[in-house]
């Protein structure tokens, strides 16, 4: 019995939420005090068992269980309460636990006196105790409920001041994507359960795992729409508007959305990883379509003046990173990247007013020149020395493992910008290089110390990395980091590049997101929202420009 102890209080932990929700959460605005109360209790007791979770696995008492199950008619397998004890699970459960938490303490202060503070905290425990169900559960169909769930819940956070314009058309868009990715992964889930008479998670590892050769092309269908699905619901390019639009919703909402919920495409990617690792069609399309999205999202991300809204395209970014990660069979990398942005970007989003305070200072004369050549020669070579000089001492091999060659060349780029910042001053440059030289020695530590542990944790649960299948996969492999080294260029060197009128034409298109949102906007016969970003001359300067509210 002691075995199963990690499961129960698993499956305990998005009960006190959905119960708040569902029995509080009736004429919530007439007792607002008190559902705020309870919301706030049953996240910090839903931390405290996702913590007493992680500790049990620890101590190896981690059976998976299962509480109940019906049968589904038509070869569908079986509809199923259980839990899955893996250390993804785990791991998920504990990091989103305290950042709902976390929203939920900010939530008190932000939404006090609001009309409708009560069904604010209603549809927030709603959509976190759905979420944590999804986190949990082992049966692929109990996991398409509280998917759906997930989303209706946190549309109705969305969409919570009807009267503005702009918040109501973005969840429109996220609620129609949103079901063409529930359409998408319930074909899959069909799919897989006809094929293989298997209706959890664990069961389909394992069959997988057995098996040699050729996917069935029922199975290779159901992995090309979970891409599908983990591409929609990942808010990748072209699908991305709504996650940039979405910020007239209440902060905390915003960080709740970019810091935990926006991952579900990832997390489906790795509870199905081991179908997805075989089909080599579906891995390179994770691949380029997040390399796509990580180029269109940065630039845009460069030349957006909203705050909230750099944030998103942010976010659409470094999805577009973790699609790549997972295309490259990197999850164990994946994983960290969910862990280290998700508590970036929830403080990000909650301290945003304090970043908006900090640009309405008067500004310091400016000190700052342009980098010379030799300059991001220098760094860049430092770069490369502490990137892979490190790396080989925590054990990675670079020359056997082309995918993380990659990524140590991606994370070259990072510390190349890092160190770069040094030279932007006339004084004291030498004192700066040398600190932004230690400051990337230790970036560079902790991130190989973490993907070592993470690695360790993770252990054989998740598919390893493959080496590249054929001259297609290489290419790819090089594009990323040509592409990479790219942006690196263009951020540098942004000032001069703004210089040529062609470079000032396409910064008028990415202002305006490449109007890629206009096509979805008719679509769903909704006028265009009041904040728009306003309109600019062809020639590249800015004609008109709304004030945001």
């Amino acid at each position: 019995m002691a075995g199963n102890l990690t499961s129960e209080l698993m499956l305990v932990v998005p009960w006190p939420l959905l119960l708040v929700g569902l029995l509080l959460g009736v004429g919530a605005d007439g007792h607002a005090r008190l559902i705020r109360r309870a919301t706030g209790l049953a996240t910090w007791f839903s931390l405290l068992l996702a913590i007493g979770a992680a500790v049990t696995y620890g101590l190896n008492l981690r059976l998976s269980e299962t509480y109940f199950s019906i049968p589904l008619p038509n070869g569908f397998g079986s509809l199923a309460i259980n839990t899955d004890v893996n250390p993804v699970t785990v791991i998920m459960l504990l990091l989103v636990s305290f950042v709902g938490m976390i929203v939920a303490r900010y939530s008190v202060t932000y939404m006090d006196g609001d009309d409708h503070e009560g069904r604010f905290h209603r549809w927030l425990s709603l959509t976190l105790g759905a979420f944590f169900t999804l986190i949990v559960v082992g049966n692929i169909w109990a996991f398409l409920i509280s998917w759906i769930a997930t989303s209706l819940f946190l549309h109705k956070l969305l969409a919570f001041y009807p009267d503005r314009p702009g918040a109501v058309l973005a969840a429109r868009k996220k609620f129609f994507l949103h079901r063409l990715s529930d359409i998408s992964l319930f074909g899959a889930f069909g799919l897989i359960a006809k094929t293989l008479n298997l209706s959890d998670f664990n069961s389909i590892a394992h069959v997988m795992g057995l098996s040699n050769g050729v996917l069935p092309q029922s199975l290779a269908i159901a992995g090309g729409l979970i891409v599908l699905s983990a591409i929609l619901k990942s808010a990748q390019f072209p699908f991305h508007g709504w996650l940039i639009q979405v910020m007239e919703a209440p902060t905390p909402v915003s960080a709740l959305l970019h810091a935990g919920i926006i991952y579900t495409g990832t997390f489906l990617l790795l509870r199905t990883s081991p179908i997805i690792s075989r089909l080599d069609w579906a891995m390179d399309t994770l691949v380029l379509v997040g390399l796509l999205s990580i180029v269109v999202a940065s630039l845009m991300m460069m030349v957006e003046t909203n705050i909230k809204e750099s944030l998103a395209y942010s976010t659409c970014a470094q999805m577009g990173f973790m699609l790549m990660e997972c295309g490259l069979g990197l999850y164990s990398i994946a994983v960290i990247h969910i862990v280290a942005h998700s508590v970036y970007k929830a403080h990000a989003f909650l301290a945003s007013g304090s970043v908006v305070d900090h640009f309405r200072t008067p500004p310091l004369p400016e000190v700052s020149r342009p980098i010379p050549l030799w300059g991001v020669l220098m760094g860049l070579s430092v770069s490369i020395l502490i990137t892979f000089g490190i790396g080989k001492a925590f054990g990675v091999e670079f020359g056997q493992q082309p995918d993380l060659m990659v990524l140590g060349g991606i994370l070259v780029i990072a510390i190349t910008l890092l160190i770069l910042q040094s030279f932007h001053s006339h004084a004291g440059a030498g004192f700066l290089f040398a600190q932004m030289t230690g400051l990337s020695t230790l970036v560079v530590s902790s991130y190989f110390g973490l993907h070592w542990v993470i690695a360790k944790i993770l252990g054989t649960s998740l598919p390893q990395p493959a080496l590249p299948a054929g001259p297609v996969q290489e290419g790819i492999l090089v594009l990323i980091v040509i592409v990479f080294f790219a942006l690196l260029l263009v951020q540098v060197l942004m000032t001069r590049i703004l210089e040529s009128p062609f470079a000032r034409a396409v910064y008028v298109h990415l202002y305006n997101g490449l109007y890629v949102d206009i096509i979805l906007n008719r679509m769903l016969g909704t006028p265009a929202p009041s904040t728009s970003a306003g309109t600019m001359l062809r020639s590249g300067t800015i004609q008109s420009r709304e004030v945001k509210p």
